[in-house]
């Protein structure tokens, strides 16, 4: 039977999901159910004085009115983030743990404010009434009183001498502090530089607005005294350790379930307030509540993500190789810290596919009174690939060499690698990836294309830029497969889809170690009772450790099975032979099936646990040409080009479709998306999409992509991940484009977002 592994297997999931039966949060609806709404505060840093609701309480349909008073006289407690999380790189010691800075631990975010408001929009009470409508009419009603006090949006700004400190205890605001690599072998390679390019700039906040706003569903069983939570997620038990925690309940009386999920890229990871409030909200009145986010409650409460203010130089000699490199990166954190892994991928990353001998990195994570900041599709991957790429780009103008030359000169050579970061690469083709993307695109013909658009008036660009990622994320995950008498194959596991294709793609892996066709098995997650661990989808995980478990859990029922047979046809294990779903005795015509087997001795199972990350290294090389009318700075995205080396490729129809997601995503951050707040008050400026820009289709050329597979040795399958590829070179490629564009008028550099007002004050302002 030939293996679905390497075959564009159509979508078994997009049947239901295009016909309108798919499974969201909020298409959940339970007998009896009542609805919440939040009042959020106005301001973005004020002592809360008190909390009138008695007008509110006579609207009609309230059942109940909640405040942080409320719930703190309950003996709940804050939300645990664990920002720090499993990282092996300690970046959190000031605040997580006996440090060098004089700072006690911040105190755990509580889901309702009790004393103290730290960015627009943080709840601070919680209506429950019959209908959505009467409990927004009757939030409107709530009248807080504040004092309002200073408030800081930048990070830079909340570090300045004199700032507010956001915590009490804290001097300051600066949270974590951190460095990776030799400073001393930095120096001294800057000291014996022919040349060094020095380079500044800001990696703006976005929002990362997935396709379904935020919803979920809370129910307390009295009975039982048990708590069932219905909401997306991107990992089941990281909502379900978060609303334990918070509830101080025993995890055996917490039950999450995850549907399917519009669209996840890091912003459904964390457990939010509003989770362990419909929870303790059903308790009070004795009913399911269920809540629904708008859009512009969205704006205001989903988690933000990347603005990183980075300070780089990059050493060179006469010859235009490497020597140094050194990196100094302020992340804003928001007004809690929900997730340091940005950090410790900026530490790690800094080198990309390039033979740097040395290089210092340093980071520090500051508290402002902004929406927290947790991590977006890349997670500090495309921050550090940004900085490392445009100084390239800036040194190869400053020494006149050719860019994509300078690049191959010092690309890593010979493999495995121990960067000066101290991590090991032990596979890519990296002058590979450079060089087919630079022909896909066409680089060397491009003066061609140049001198063309220059004669109708435009200004043609072209950019290029290589990328590595390190995949990490949570360690942990289990999977359980049962065959089945009735001909089927069930796969429960940890990891969970959020539109990736997780139902095809175990499937596929499942079905090609058994043998089986791919409609015989049945792919299950998203139920902390079903799956009872697990570490969810992020950071390029699910197929590498969910892949690693579902090929050792087959081997294992293919052992088990042989076991079996052997005694069923009277003959030795040794001599049984499986293949395409049976058992036979070899040289023989006796065999029998796989679920003739299930039927007689009860179904075969096999569990496979694993508790480790997996070494492996995406990497990749992305090309990308635009065109500028000087007049009013307007853009065209006119070609972009990807090679990616993701590792084996399961369903390259997938993997294509997750590169154009991560690649717009990119895009959009590139040429429009940026969330800003008002300086001095912190006031969320962007807070609809009549101020915060997406990028739409016709935004977007149709994108050529390869993939060049190269396989990871960590792993059975050699799998590397995909989920990140398209987005963490894009905004490079990009910016590096409009930058040689835009090279003519002396323009040096140009931030995020490239929009035209941006580009057209950049050719008249150079």
């Amino acid at each position: 039977m030939d293996s679905l592994i390497g075959q564009s297997v159509p979508r078994t999931e997009d049947r239901r999901l295009l016909t309108g039966l798919g499974r969201f949060a909020d298409d959940l609806h339970l007998p009896g159910q009542v609805h919440a709404a939040f009042v959020r505060s106005v301001h973005a840093h004020a002592k809360v004085l008190a909390v009138d609701v008695e007008r509110a309480r006579r609207a009609p349909g309230v059942l109940a009115i909640l405040t942080g008073h409320d719930y703190a006289a309950d003996g709940l407690g804050g939300l645990n983030h664990m920002p720090a999380g499993v990282d092996h790189l300690d970046i959190s010691k000031p605040a997580f743990g006996p440090g060098t800075l004089p700072h006690e631990p911040l105190p755990l975010q509580m889901p309702l404010a009790v004393d103290r408001v730290r960015h627009v929009g943080e709840a601070v009470a919680m209506v429950v009434a019959r209908t959505a409508e009467e409990a927004r009419d009757a939030a409107e009603l709530v009248e807080p009183r504040y004092e309002a006090l200073p408030a800081v949006s930048d990070a830079l700004e909340a570090l300045a001498p004199g700032a507010l400190a956001l915590w009490d205890g804290w001097p300051d605001n600066l949270l974590v502090r951190s460095s990776n690599g030799d400073r001393g072998a930095t120096d001294a390679a800057f000291a014996r530089a022919h040349r060094v390019v020095r380079f500044t700039s800001r990696n703006q906040r976005v929002c990362p607005m997935p396709l379904e706003p935020r919803a979920a569903l809370g129910v307390h069983d009295p009975g039982s005294d048990g708590y069932t939570l219905y909401s997306a997620s991107q990992g089941v038990h990281r909502h379900k350790n978060g609303v334990v925690g918070a509830l101080r309940v025993p995890h055996s009386r917490v039950r999450v379930v995850t549907g399917d999920v519009g669209g996840g890229f890091g912003v459904r990871s964390p457990c939010y307030p509003e989770y362990p409030l419909l929870l303790w909200a059903s308790r009070r009145v004795a009913l399911p509540v269920k809540w629904t986010a708008t859009r512009a409650e969205s704006f205001l409460s989903d988690f933000q993500a990347r603005e990183i203010h980075a300070e780089a130089a990059l050493a060179l000699d006469a010859a235009g190789r490497f020597l140094g490199l050194t990196i100094d990166y302020v992340g804003n954190l928001g007004s809690h810290p929900v997730s340091f892994a940005v950090l410790a991928n900026l530490l790690r990353m800094a080198g990309g596919v390039y033979d740097i001998p040395a290089i210092h990195v340093g980071v520090r994570g500051v508290v402002t009174n902004t929406l927290p900041v947790g991590v977006y599709r890349g997670a500090g991957r495309p921050e550090a690939t940004f900085v490392l790429e445009r100084l390239i780009d800036l040194a190869a103008s400053e020494m006149t060499l050719d860019r994509a030359e300078l690049r191959q000169r010092n690309l890593i050579a010979a493999l495995p690698y121990r960067s000066a970061l101290g991590h090991c690469y032990d596979s890519g083709a990296f002058a590979d990836n450079l060089a087919t993307a630079l022909g896909l695109i066409d680089w060397a013909g491009f003066q061609v294309r140049r001198d063309e658009a220059a004669a109708r008036g435009r200004l043609a660009g072209i950019g290029v830029a290589n990328y590595l990622e390190s995949p990490t994320g949570m360690p942990t995950e289990r999977t359980d497969l049962r065959v089945l008498p009735e001909g089927r194959v069930t796969v429960v596991i940890g990891t969970q889809a959020s539109g990736q294709g997780h139902e095809t793609v175990f499937a596929q892996v499942v079905a090609s170690q058994l043998q089986i066709p791919l409609d015989q098995v049945a792919v299950m997650f998203g139920d902390s009772d079903l799956a009872v661990s697990g570490g969810g989808s992020h950071s390029d995980r699910s197929m590498r450790l969910g892949g690693t478990i579902l090929v050792r859990a087959s081997d294992t029922i293919i052992a088990r099975g042989r076991d079996r047979a052997a005694n069923a046809l009277e003959a030795a294990a040794s001599d049984i032979v499986y293949e395409a779903g049976r058992f036979t005795v070899a040289g023989t015509d006796r065999s029998i099936g796989l679920y003739e087997l299930a039927a007689q001795g009860g179904p075969l199972a096999a569990t496979e646990e694993i508790g480790q990350r997996l070494h492996a290294h995406p990497t990749g090389a992305a090309a990308c040409e635009i065109e500028i009318d000087p007049e009013t700075g307007a853009l065209t995205l006119a070609r972009y080009v990807t090679v990616d080396d993701v590792g084996r490729v399961i369903n390259p129809m997938i993997v294509a479709g997750q590169v154009h997601g991560g690649i717009a995503q990119s895009v959009g951050q590139a040429l429009m998306e940026t969330c800003v707040y008002g300086a001095g008050s912190a006031q969320l400026v962007t807070g609809s999409f009549l101020d915060y820009a997406m990028p739409r289709a016709d935004d977007l050329p149709s994108f050529a992509t390869a993939n060049n597979e190269t396989l990871a040795a960590s792993n059975p399958l050699g799998i590397k991940g995909a989920g990140e590829c398209g987005t963490t070179p894009a905004t490079a490629a990009v910016i590096n484009a409009i930058a040689d564009a835009l090279a003519r008028h002396g323009v040096r550099h140009i931030e995020m977002p490239a929009t035209p007002e941006r580009i057209w004050r950049a050719i008249r302002g150079a």
